[in-house]
């Protein structure tokens, strides 16, 4: 079995952040795309805080209209500092992390 050691960009942001009018998670997950990125996921989180120590939760109705957001994108290291610096800087507020993985793809 073959395994490859790729990176893991990890974005994590509010469900009404926008980039040029459109949710950012859309757009990052376009942008990747366009890029010919391994591959994105969003994640949409149930509960969770920020940096200004609000809470976000799906339980109260106000606060539900800001969830937190996980997008996950998986290529090389380069691949994701080239889109960090250009892409991802859109994003007026996110926290990034940065994670080697070790990947294996199966396609049928």
């Amino acid at each position: 079995m073959d395994w490859s050691t790729m990176e893991r960009l990890r974005i994590y942001t509010g469900e009404s952040e926008r980039i040029e009018g459109v949710p950012a998670y859309e757009h990052i997950v376009r942008a990747a795309h366009a890029r010919g990125m391994a591959g994105a996921t969003v994640l949409r989180g149930m509960m969770g805080f920020s940096g200004h120590s609000e809470i976000h939760t799906a339980k109260i109705l106000r606060l539900a209209e800001d969830l937190p957001i996980l997008i996950e994108i998986i290529d090389s290291s380069e691949k994701i500092e080239a889109f960090c610096q250009v892409e991802v800087l859109k994003i007026k507020q996110c926290l990034l992390s940065r994670d080697s993985v070790r990947v294996k793809v199966f396609r049928a």
